[in-house]
């Protein structure tokens, strides 16, 4: 059992007594390696608590769970307060802790700040094959650890604490904050619909998961909402959810302001730009580039007086297909080869081409209705207006053939959402 700890005002004037259990922050990439070979075996799970300004909560948020993790993993876990160099030496209050609570580390930050940055630090100094995180504020109910560790016990990735399933909820939220908190949810569905519509609550601050879900993971977190950057970038199949009730804060003020949403809304829109396959897209687009001087070389030995002379319509019609030809070899070869090795045969194949056929088609309605608007309307140069044309239709062929022509089999690391 823990000792009992002394009062807040005491603990910020008594100096640090155990060395060992300060820890440096990394610098640069916000990226957590393997497990340390000295600490394999020895660290189940390491729980990060990201403070600033919780002088006043922190030690009897140390004692809550130090009560709870000794009886789940006796002492084979450890905890790393991370702090934000507050004013009001929440670090220094958890250091004259570390005596009485041998697995207690703590890290102080003076040149970064911000809360998901600050998880990731922790998660960087851990020793634990499991990592895991929960506010400092007495928010986070500790005696719902075990349940998220049974569920990674279980076989899930990640467990999470959420407040949308049954069972779970908020204690005295305002009508005016459940509506704020639906919204930046709905608003996450609409950005990422397939990374933030996996989980109930994907903006809680509470959970625990496997270290190789992240290891090695370039992480670019913004904000406070860590969770979405663990579900957009991370290696994460089975997702469990631990239900939970959100207290209200007894001590301290909340972090809660409007740069939290933006901060927020920019994470999303990041995550999102990063879904975008721009690779594949580039590879697209320069095949797509050696059908455009098949389709205008053709155009110009069909329609050209100087050459056949035929009509512009038809002979438009004729270097299209034959450009087409020549874009879905390259792209099945090349674009989506990966993909299209997976699905094996000219069944297959002939599958693919059908589809890209269908779609290209559609394009190429198109395609012709602005070129000859363009042409016989607006009165632009034949080949200039081809060119617009084309511009116009290739993001409209990218899209629907990577949803449908090479979607069997499409990576998961590829999802776009």
């Amino acid at each position: 059992m823990a000792s009992p700890i002394v009062a807040a005002s005491t603990l910020a004037t008594d100096p640090p007594s155990n060395p060992a259990a300060l820890l440096e922050a990394e610098t640069g990439a916000l990226s957590v390696g393997p497990l340390p070979s000295a600490g394999a075996g020895t660290i189940r799970l390491s729980l990060i608590i990201p403070t600033y300004n919780e002088s006043k909560n922190i030690g009897a948020m140390v004692q809550q769970l130090t009560t709870v993790l000794d009886k789940a993993f006796g002492a084979a876990y450890e905890i790393i307060v991370v702090d934000d160099d507050s004013p009001d030496r929440t670090w220094e209050a958890a250091q004259a802790l570390t005596t009485r609570f041998p697995t207690l580390k703590v890290m102080r930050r003076q040149h970064e700040r911000g809360l998901s940055s600050a998880v990731v630090r922790g998660w960087q100094a851990a020793r634990g094959e499991l990592l895991g995180v929960i506010d400092g504020d007495l928010q986070h109910p500790p005696d719902i650890v075990p349940a998220l560790w049974s569920e990674i016990e279980r076989g899930a990735d990640v467990a999470i604490a959420s407040r949308h399933v049954e069972g779970g909820g908020v204690s005295e939220w305002s009508l005016i904050r459940r509506i704020i908190s639906r919204s930046a949810q709905v608003l996450g569905l609409l950005i990422l619909p397939n990374t933030v519509g996996r989980v109930s609550d994907p903006m809680t601050g509470f959970f625990m998961l496997r270290r190789v879900v992240i290891q090695d993971v370039l992480l670019r977190p913004l904000g406070y909402k860590i969770l979405i950057e663990i579900l957009g970038r991370g290696k994460v199949r089975w997702i469990a959810e631990v239900p939970y009730v959100f207290r209200e804060r007894v001590d301290g003020e909340s972090k809660l302001t409007s740069q939290v949403y933006v901060d927020y809304i920019r994470h999303l829109l990041r995550l999102r730009i990063a879904r975008l396959p721009i690779e594949r897209f580039l590879r697209f687009g320069i095949v797509g580039l050696s059908g455009v001087v098949v389709d205008m070389g053709l155009l110009f030995v069909l329609s050209d007086p100087s050459m056949l002379g035929w009509g512009l319509t038809r002979s438009k019609l004729l270097g299209s297909e034959v450009a087409i030809v020549n874009n879905f070899l390259w792209n099945d070869i090349w674009t989506f080869g990966d993909i299209a090795k997976r699905q094996i045969g000219w069944r297959q194949r002939l599958r693919r081409f059908g589809k890209f056929q269908a779609i290209c088609l559609a394009g190429l309605a198109l395609n012709a209705t602005l070129l000859n608007f363009q042409f016989n309307v607006l009165g632009m140069n034949r080949y200039v207006a081809n060119g617009v044309a084309i511009a116009v239709v290739t993001g409209w062929n990218f899209w629907l053939n990577l949803k449908l022509s090479w979607r069997v089999a499409q990576p998961d690391a590829e999802r776009t959402d």
